[in-house]
């Protein structure tokens, strides 16, 4: 592909998507993501706002030091303030000082806030664009265009839009960019708009900034470079203030798998999900198992009809392999399932079945009789594992429960003081009796059994719980509902999930804190 229709993938996240809301990124965090997102192939990574905080300040002086091999930085800013000089701006010195070869500054395009907004002249806005791209050109830097509100300034008054445009031109901007600011664009407008703007600016590229406030971000973004546009401005995962910026792990692929499109991360597309992945790890966010191609919900199958289809065919409900954006195929069991589904997702637990094991058929019926009384083995492959194993006669117990118990106590202040739970087991025909303490009945239990098994087993030792979910499954029945219990636990990065249900909570969280202890044991063997 010739420069001149080359396309760009300018990526906001360190900046536009830190204004998420619960999103925060240290220091460390934005420049392990930046040299991620310089190793993916990411053209343009915009660090953040020169002066808005210390720690936008403080990334830039240590990116410096980063051998980034593509990536070019860029910072952030805004026109100079009405009224006064490009070169007194107080705003445009920090830019400056903040280093990066190039810089974004946005400009008003609506004159709603023109007048109401920054309170000054369309005339005077338009010299703060052309002037503060003049400035920061003459020193040296190369300038992208942000045309703040560009959509909403269009439907306003298109012929002050376009002016808005040309000025950033005179004054040298080398892209100009559309922005949805308020997300509220239709595709129908979209495509009246972009042509038109595409004829003012000739030669100049133009670039594309859409939120995601009615749900159409990614379609415009895509949209626009259909019609036109090189650059694409986006946040990986979509994060990003109200609902998030257009998510570039959707825009890439589609680009690249559905437009045929090359990119400069094109040939890296299969690491996409695990970027996606660190992403999250950096912002301390639980990653969306819905994001379209990279999520771990993207090419799943329930149903008994679609697994037995993609176990034959795959293309028959998967649009693109999942290995191409470094993704897999999952199959689910419920009461929805099928000797299919059954099949495959023993084969994906590395458990080869006979189909015409007369066990499968009655695994199916237990499994569907369970689903029915509570328990859920969508996110819990451990408990379905064991489960599976005990049908087909290869279940190996390492240790038989004779009792259990919890006892929670409070002290005079009527503060609760602990947990105490004793465990009674039998362990390679020996008898273990332990007792363990802690501030909660689950921990107490996990102790205690912890207690009891780590001697013979000491593998366990390494084994933590990360997560603890308790639903009700039935409101109505109130303090008799079913409730359901799902831990996940780990060990050296490996994952796995348990379920247990019952009536009572207590055994509930017995029966997934067991499978968990027994799963690991089975995968010592």
């Amino acid at each position: 592909m010739k420069d001149n229709q080359k396309i760009f993938i300018y990526d906001t996240t360190l900046r536009d998507g830190t204004q998420g809301e619960g999103v925060s990124m240290s220091v460390a965090a934005k420049l392990r993501l930046a040299e991620k997102m310089d190793s993916f192939g990411i053209d343009f990574i915009e660090g953040g706002w020169p002066g808005s905080n210390p720690r936008d300040m403080a990334f830039f002086e240590e990116v410096r030091k980063i051998n980034l091999k593509h990536a070019k930085i860029s910072a952030f800013g805004s026109t100079r303030r009405a009224n006064l000089k490009a070169e007194e701006d107080p705003q445009l010195r920090l830019l400056l000082d903040a280093g990066t070869p190039y810089i974004t500054i946005f400009g008003k395009t609506w004159l709603l806030h023109v007048r109401e907004v920054i309170k000054t002249t369309p005339e005077e806005n338009l010299k703060m664009i052309e002037e503060s791209v003049r400035f920061l050109a003459k020193a040296g830097r190369r300038v992208i265009y942000d045309a703040e509100h560009f959509f909403d300034g269009f439907k306003d008054d298109p012929d002050y839009a376009l002016e808005t445009l040309k000025a950033a031109r005179r004054g040298g901007a080398e892209f100009l960019c559309l922005c949805d600011t308020n997300g509220g664009t239709m595709i129908s407008e979209f495509e009246k708009i972009i042509p038109k703007v595409l004829e003012i600016a000739g030669d100049l590229p133009v670039g594309i900034h859409c939120h995601n406030d009615c749900g159409l971000g990614v379609a415009l973004s895509t949209e626009a470079v259909r019609m036109g546009a090189r650059m694409v401005q986006g946040t990986l995962n979509g994060l990003g203030e109200r609902n998030g910026n257009a998510n570039l792990c959707t825009i890439i692929p589609n680009l690249v798998l559905k437009h045929g499109m090359k990119l400069s991360c094109g040939e890296n597309l299969r690491r996409l999900r695990d970027l996606s992945l660190f992403t999250d790890e950096m912002v301390n966010l639980r990653s969306d198992s819905r994001l379209p191609y990279v999520g771990a919900s993207s090419f799943v199958h329930k149903g008994g009809v679609h697994a037995d289809a993609v176990n034959k065919v795959a293309r028959s409900y998967e649009h693109i392999d999942p290995a191409l954006v470094g993704n897999r195929t999952r199959v689910l069991v419920s009461d929805m399932s099928g000797r299919a589904s059954i099949m495959m997702k023993a084969r994906d637990l590395g458990v080869e079945i006979n189909p015409k094991d007369p066990a499968i058929k009655a695994f199916l019926k237990e499994l569907k009789e369970l689903e029915f009384r509570g328990y859920e083995y969508e996110a819990a492959d451990a408990s379905f594992s064991l489960l599976l194993s005990k049908f087909l006669k290869k279940y190996k117990p390492h240790f038989k429960v004779i009792s259990y118990r919890v006892i929670v106590e409070r002290d005079d202040s009527g503060a609760v003081a602990n947990s105490e739970a004793t465990v009674k087991l039998e362990v390679n025909g020996e008898m273990r009796h332990t007792v363990a303490e802690a501030r909660g009945p689950v921990e107490a239990l996990d102790g205690a059994l912890r207690k009891a098994l780590c001697g013979d087993y000491p593998q366990l030792k390494g084994v933590r719980l990360t997560d603890f979910k308790v639903r009700i499954l039935d409101g109505k029945a109130g303090t008799g509902a079913m409730t359901r219990v799902m831990i996940e636990s780990e060990e050296n990065g490996k994952i796995w999930g348990t379920v247990g249900a019952s009536e009572n909570i207590i055994e509930a969280s017995w029966e997934a804190l067991k499978d968990s202890i027994e799963y690991k044991l089975s995968q010592t063997d």
